[in-house]
């Protein structure tokens, strides 16, 4: 089940406790189910209280978290080993802990889970870069190798200074940051100017065509503003770029999480900046769908929105997994500003979609431009082929297809009216029954521990403590 509805749900719960009846009277009696729910209710209470001690105070490093530690706290992971000092950006690290802890705050009012989510933005704060965002980990050592140049002037002088945008990193950081801001009601001066300085570095970084770069150290140069197109040289040969990163691109879900980012910014600030930004990415990915035969997305373009190489196992291609994100983005743009434009783009490539799945029902990352024949490369080698029978195994290069949900949403949107999906309320059986087996999994530490695969362990006693970890991802859920 997906994290957030897991915290979702609790917070329901939590929230039951304002319409269950208070004290009963001698004519009116609670009902046995009413009072298990407040009993329910107060053990829910009781386990977030001891979680969130036990996260803030002993796994956190300066208010700020990794994906992982190991029972006895000596080993760190990030997407790699973190070292003491290091805390991680990329979800599901900091910022993706501090939200739930705002969940948790904003369920009970319990002024010790607003606490822990202070202070995760301060280690947020501490290793924002002098470009507005945030890269994959902040390093609390001025020596480390990783520091960054920080806008405290407590990173390296010469350290790096890029921001960035691919795994939802600088995004996931902002959106946290601006929901605490709204919360402290923006008296919070530290927060507030951080976020705004975020929230404009994001504005400079996009392209005059709507879209956005992997990352930028400064503001980027406008570009020009054409529509997508085949290269007409050798792809297989030409089109590498060394520094691909400063180009437009949809790699892992950029075009999703920006949406996202910049959608709450609007309705958060009320600053109309943010909805001409949101509307202009739309405008791009309409650009960016490459012409028949194959109406869909590039992972990686150039400036000339052709599909270009980025890394040496990403070819230039029509990409699966980013056209769905596309689509996405496109019906959340046309949800949340009203203009039918940003569907047009939508039915001829879900038709490119159901007509390049795979036998087994899946679909390749990459598809031959032109010819559409699904590319994989060699393991080792890195060599193009059409063969699926050597495949490296450090990326995805098939995936389950959405396209039955995109399509299923895109009717809805088409009858009308365009706005966002009213998710469907949770009933009070799946809650108690949800909030009783999370209860269930929780030690007597304080802890949820898992494989390392996000798998809760119970039975702690028989599996080699070596093998078993605290996740941030398990927490947060």
């Amino acid at each position: 089940m997906p994290p957030n509805r897991i915290s979702r749900r609790c917070s329901m719960l939590l929230t039951a406790a304002a319409v269950l009846p208070g004290n009963s009277s001698p004519a009116q009696t609670a009902s046995a189910d009413e009072a298990t729910d407040r009993e329910l209710i107060a053990a829910v209470k009781t386990a977030l209280q001891k979680a969130v001690t036990f996260m803030s105070d002993t796994v956190a490093v300066r208010g700020g978290y990794v994906y992982e530690v190991s029972l006895d706290l000596k080993k760190r992971r990030g997407e790699g080993t973190a070292t003491p000092t290091e805390i991680w950006v990329q979800p599901p690290g900091t910022p993706a802990v501090g939200e739930a802890l705002l969940d948790a705050f904003t369920a009970t009012q319990n002024p010790q889970h607003l606490q822990a989510a202070l202070n995760a933005a301060d280690a947020l704060l501490f290793g924002q870069l002098e470009s507005g965002g945030w890269a994959d980990r902040v390093d609390f050592d001025p020596a480390g190798k990783n520091t960054g140049r920080y806008r405290n002037g407590r990173g390296k002088a010469k350290g790096r200074n890029y921001s960035t945008l691919d795994d939802d990193k600088s995004q996931s950081a902002i959106r946290f940051l601006i929901r605490l801001d709204q919360l402290l009601k923006f008296e919070n001066t530290r927060i507030h100017e951080a976020v705004s300085f975020a929230l404009e570095s994001l504005l400079k970084a996009q392209f005059a065509n709507g879209g956005f770069p992997q990352g930028w150290q400064q503001p980027v140069e406008p570009g020009t503003v054409v529509n997508a197109s085949f290269p007409e040289y050798d792809w297989k040969t030409e089109g590498r770029f060394k520094n691909y990163w400063d180009f437009e691109t949809l790699n892992d879900g950029l075009t999703g999480t920006v949406a996202r980012t910049l959608q709450l910014a609007h309705t958060t600030y009320a600053d109309n900046r943010y909805r001409q930004a949101l509307e202009q990415l739309g405008d791009f990915l309409i650009r960016a769908q490459l012409p028949e035969p194959q109406p869909a997305w590039a992972q990686q373009y150039n400036h000339q929105l052709q599909p270009i190489w980025a890394r040496r196992f990403e070819p230039p291609a029509v990409a699966g997994f980013e056209s769905e994100d596309a689509i996405q983005t496109l019906m959340f743009i046309a949800e949340n500003t009203g203009d039918p434009k940003y569907l047009t783009p939508i039915p001829p490539a879900l038709a490119w979609i159901r007509r390049s799945l795979l036998p087994d029902g899946r679909l390749a990352r990459f598809y031959e431009l032109q010819s559409n024949r699904p590319l994989y490369f060699v393991r080792d080698s890195y060599e193009l082929t059409y063969d699926d029978s050597q495949l490296p195994t450090h990326y995805s290069f098939r995936a389950n297809s959405r396209s039955k949900q995109l399509q299923e949403r895109l009717q809805q949107l088409q009858a009308g009216p365009l706005m966002p999906a009213t998710p469907r309320p949770s009933s009070l059986k799946s809650l108690r029954r949800d909030a009783s087996e999370i209860l269930q999994e929780l030690d007597s530490q304080g802890r949820w521990v898992s494989d390392g695969n996000g798998h809760i362990v119970r039975d702690t006693h028989k599996q080699d403590p070596a093998e078993l970890w605290i996740e941030s991802q398990v927490f947060s859920k």
